[in-house]
């Protein structure tokens, strides 16, 4: 990746650019290089562009749940950014992001879901069956795009990896549950911020009646769709997610 990585005593982030904050948080099987474009973009056009990485594998057994995950977030923006933010968050990212929102609203002046987490989604499952079959791995790690060609062999080896490391297997399934625990449905009325939704047509993870309820639910909300795409619309559509962010933002 091009950008250097901070290293602070309770963070490690990307910051590049100068102006409006972003704050873009990755997901489960996700890492700070999912966003590279959106980086590259938005630091070029009045935004600072912040990428945290998220305790994922960080955090002890008994607080390895998104709310502590979000509250990180909030610890982040608190001390390394320092004024409200828009948050950008890709499937577990966007649920982290939605829990940011109802709990420290002060923080968050406008909130972008791509793929988010939330409602429902299909994942690997409770466990990862079959770990050790890196084509089974491959399988599971293209269906997350529309175009397999998005997920290359890097990525693969990366989840690969993940999932037969076992405690990161361990804190990833706990994750996984507390995200379907933890169901937004009832929160989303009382969301005041804008919202952006921008969504893949073809996503498999988080399918597109996740995006038609969450705008039917959340009162100051834009729906937006991008075809032939997945899971994770600014990897595998990046020209236009940008694109149709940007504008949105400029709206705001």
């Amino acid at each position: 990746m091009r950008f250097k990585i901070k290293k602070q005593k309770k963070f490690d982030f990307i910051q590049e650019g100068e102006g409006h904050p972003l704050v873009l948080l990755h997901g489960l099987m996700g890492g700070l290089s999912n966003f590279t474009s959106m980086v590259e973009f938005f630091s070029k056009k009045g935004f600072q562009v912040f990428v945290p990485v998220l305790p994922i594998y960080d955090l002890p057994v008994l607080n390895t749940n998104l709310t502590s995950i979000a509250k990180f977030v909030a610890k982040f923006i608190d001390e390394e950014v320092g004024c409200p933010v828009t948050i950008v968050g890709n499937s577990m990212g966007g649920h982290v992001g939605l829990i940011l929102t109802t709990i420290r609203p002060d923080l968050v002046k406008n909130l972008v879901l791509t793929g988010s987490s939330g409602l429902y989604e299909r994942t690997f499952g409770d466990s990862f069956p079959r770990k050790g079959d890196k084509e089974y791995i491959k399988k599971k790690t293209q269906e997350v795009f529309y175009n397999p060609d998005i997920a290359t062999d890097e990525l693969v080896d990366e989840v690969f990896s993940l999932v037969n490391d076992r405690m990161k297997g361990i804190k990833t399934v706990m994750l996984a549950r507390s995200a379907i625990k933890h169901n937004m449905l009832n929160d989303l009325p009382n969301i005041k911020c804008p919202v952006c939704i921008i969504w893949g047509k073809q996503d498999n993870v988080t399918p597109p009646e996740v995006a038609v309820d969450m705008h039917k639910f959340i009162p100051n909300s834009d729906l937006f769709w991008i075809d032939e795409c997945g899971h994770a619309a600014m990897m595998e559509k990046p020209e236009e997610f940008n694109k149709i962010l940007y504008s949105w933002l400029e709206n705001k």
